[in-house]
């Protein structure tokens, strides 16, 4: 082989995508010493989106003073290319799921400090802000986001509060007309993962609410909160978006960027690969690695292996995913351009015992892989 292009997205909880890369090249060069290895590491809008941004073109971190998903006082970091012209901002920086490990609760946590990010971002000159949109502990629609940008929520009582997942049903009103001047002309791209609507038995609570932390009561009242506040947002904003794929992501942040902002939602793994000039790296390579640490039905519906094998499908390059598990009903993958999946899990064990020894899996699995590879490039 002459040339690899390792393009993963992060085990989640075990491995990151940089470690990933490192992992599976070392793999690669001991069986291809010939081989040009060229290693991506990807997020598609969760955690380590800012990073693998910075990695794969010229780019400045910024940090910035915010509120955590608290409201407490955090310091968060996001990114700036093009020469200031781009920012790119995570919601997991200020909002993310090991943010609140041991204290997750849906119902209380904010993405006021995701907005302040935005705000801060375009204060230094950004005109294409990148919003990513994964692993938020968040489900309030990004009501916190939207409040640190200017736009007032009334209650009842005709009193002015920032709404948090817990207390949608409470807003009777909102007025946008204070939203932040800074953001005037500024194009707002949300990258998310997935096509979930605002709520319904598809949308953000019932489907992301419990790995937040909500039971099935909680669950039921997070979402009756985004049901009211859809209607809210027909009637004071004149927008729709419980529909709009994307919508539920982040705790329904999707929708909240769309309705307040007016921005757009886009498969986060398109905007990553936009930016790396995806069909120009892979032109005349052998062999494509991706790779994330669950493949599943959820996957298919637009994460980083399948966005990666979509946009590799016409150049004929043959794509191999490596997973940390493999779930039911996955042979659409095949369809959509991967050419073979391996699970790095080789015997069956708990969660908390293979998370232990993810690297040495890793590394097997790999080896694996590249003795595959053999067969077909000699």
């Amino acid at each position: 082989m002459k040339k690899v292009v390792l393009i993963p997205d992060s085990f989640k909880g075990t491995i990151s995508s940089q470690e990933v890369c490192e992992i599976v090249a070392r793999q690669v060069l001991r069986f291809h010493p010939e081989a040009e290895v060229i290693s991506i590491p990807v997020a598609d809008g969760g955690e380590g989106t800012v990073d693998c941004f910075l990695l794969s073109q010229p780019g400045e971190r910024v940090s910035a003073q915010v509120k955590g998903p608290y409201f407490e006082d955090i310091t968060a970091d996001y990114a700036l290319l093009d020469g200031g012209k781009t920012a790119v901002v995570e919601i997991a920086s200020c909002a993310g799921l090991p943010m609140v490990d041991g204290r997750k609760n849906p119902k209380m946590t904010t993405t006021y400090g995701f907005g302040q990010l935005i705000l801060d971002a375009a204060r230094r000159g950004a005109t294409r802000i990148v919003a990513a949109l994964g692993g938020s502990c968040t489900n309030d629609c990004a009501c916190g986001m939207a409040a640190a940008l200017g736009v007032a929520f009334y209650n009842e009582a005709g009193e002015p509060f920032i709404p948090t997942g817990g207390n949608l049903r409470d807003i009777r009103r909102i007025d946008r007309s204070g939203l932040a001047k800074e953001l005037s002309g500024v194009e707002i791209v949300a990258m998310c993962d997935i096509d979930n609507p605002m709520y319904g038995a598809t949308g953000a609570a019932y489907v992301f609410g419990p790995q937040k932390g909500a039971d099935g009561a909680m669950v039921e009242e997070l979402d009756q909160g985004l049901r009211h506040l859809s209607q809210v947002l027909i009637r004071d904003l004149g927008v729709d978006v419980a529909q709009l794929p994307g919508a539920g992501a982040a705790g329904a942040a999707g929708a909240g960027v769309v309705a307040f902002l007016g921005g757009s939602l886009e498969k986060g793994i398109d905007v990553v690969l936009d930016a790396v000039k995806f069909e120009e790296l892979i032109a005349d390579a052998d062999l494509i690695f991706t790779g994330e640490g669950k493949l599943d039905t959820q996957s298919i519906r637009g994460k980083v292996v399948v966005g990666v094998s979509r946009r590799a499908k016409d150049s004929g390059v043959p794509v191999i995913a490596i997973v940390g598990d493999v779930g039911d009903g996955i042979g659409a993958v095949y369809d959509l351009g991967v050419s073979a999946v391996f699970s790095t899990n080789q015997i069956a064990v708990p969660f908390e015992e293979a998370r232990l020894r993810a690297k040495e899996d890793l590394a097997a699995t790999a080896e694996n892989v590249a003795r595959f590879a053999q067969l077909f490039t000699r």
